[in-house]
C-alpha cells in the first residue's frame, strides 16, 4: 500500500509565511502521494505556553514525515515536534535560530549573498509561494502597490505619474496591500479615475493569486518584493514601478537587482517562469531531506 508522506504545517497565522509553507507542501504533494495539515498556533500565548500548547495538540494530527515552518515564532514548536516524531524539521527563510538546528532550511539567495552555503541549505530565487499558472491564454494588466517597508520610502507623486504613464494604453486593474498609505486611494481616484480599483480589504483570499494566475502584464511596487515574486511565478510579463530606495545595498534589492540584470523583467519576457516551489520541493525529496 502507497502510504502517504505526511507533512505538518506549523503557522502563526500570518498568511505571507503561510503562503511559503503551503506553497513548498503543495509543490511536495505534486511529487509525492501526500497529505497536508496545518497546526495553527495560539499567539495569543506568551512563548512557553504557546510551545507547551503546540506540543500537546500535534498528537491530533497523523505522524509527520516533515515538519515546515515559516516566522520566527514557529521555529521552536517546529523542531521539537519533528525531534518528537523522528519527522524532518524544514525551515522557510533563514531562521533566527542556527541554522544547524534544523534537517533543512530553504532560503532566498539573497540571505547567504557572499556568504558560504551550510550544507543542508536549499536557496530559492525570493519567497516560495502557492502561485500557479493557469493553462490557456492569459489576459489582464495588474497594478500591485506596496508601500513604506525597511528598504523602501515611498513617493506617491512619482508613482502616479508611472502608472500614468504605464496605462494610457488602457484595460489596467490596481490593487493595493497593507502598506500602502491610506492617501493612495484618493490620489489615484483622482488622478486616474478611469483605473479600476481593488482595496485589498474588500478582496477574497485567494483573489490576488488568481489574478496573477492568468494575468498577461502585472507591473509591481518595487518595495513589495514577495508580490514581485509571486507575479514571476504566475508567468505574466512582469515590470518594476520605481520607489526610493532607502538602503541600495540592502540583500533584499541585490536579489531584485540580479533578476533585472538576468532579464526577468519586462518588456523582456522571462525566459521561463519561476517555479522555485516546485524546483525546491524537488531537491528536498531527493535527497530525503
Amino acid at each position: 500500500m502507497d502510504y502517504p508522506t505526511r507533512i505538518l504545517v506549523i503557522s502563526d497565522g500570518k498568511a505571507g509565511h503561510e503562503s511559503q509553507s503551503l506553497g513548498l507542501a503543495e509543490a511536495m504533494a505534486r511529487l509525492r502521494h501526500a497529505e497536508i495539515h496545518t497546526l495553527q498556533l495560539d499567539m495569543k500565548k506568551w512563548t512557553y505556553p504557546r510551545l507547551k500548547k503546540a506540543i500537546a495538540e500535534a498528537v491530533n494530527y497523523p505522524r509527520p514525515d516533515y515538519v515546515l515552518a515559516a516566522g520566527h515564532a514557529t521555529h521552536p514548536a517546529a523542531i521539537l515536534i519533528a525531534r518528537k516524531y523522528g519527522a524532518r524539521s524544514i525551515s522557510l527563510m533563514k531562521p533566527s535560530l542556527p541554522v544547524s538546528w534544523f534537517d533543512t532550511c530553504v532560503c532566498p539567495e539573497h540571505d547567504f549573498i557572499g556568504k558560504s552555503l551550510p550544507p543542508n541549505v536549499i536557496t530559492s530565487k525570493g519567497a516560495l509561494n502557492r502561485v500557479r499558472p493557469a493553462e490557456g491564454e492569459r489576459s489582464g494588466k495588474l497594478f500591485l502597490i506596496g508601500g513604506p517597508s525597511k528598504t523602501h520610502g515611498y513617493d506617491e507623486a512619482a508613482l502616479i505619474e508611472q502608472i500614468r504613464g504605464l496605462a494610457q494604453d488602457g484595460g489596467w486593474q490596481v490593487a493595493d496591500s497593507r502598506r500602502t498609505p491610506r492617501t493612495f486611494r484618493a490620489a489615484l481616484r483622482r488622478d486616474l479615475p478611469n483605473l479600476t480599483f481593488f482595496p485589498h480589504q474588500e478582496t477574497q483570499p485567494g483573489w490576488l493569486a488568481a489574478k496573477l494566475s492568468t494575468a498577461e502584464t502585472v507591473h509591481v511596487s518595487e518595495d513589495s518584493v514577495s508580490m514581485i515574486y509571486e507575479a514571476l511565478t504566475g508567468g505574466a510579463k512582469v515590470g518594476v514601478l520605481e520607489m526610493p530606495r532607502l538602503h541600495p545595498h540592502a540583500r533584499v534589492i541585490r536579489g531584485l537587482d540580479t533578476l533585472k540584470a538576468e532579464g526577468l523583467f519586462a518588456p523582456h519576457s522571462p525566459p521561463h517562469r519561476l517555479a522555485e516551489a516546485d524546483r525546491c520541493a524537488a531537491l528536498l525529496l531527493a535527497a530525503g531531506r
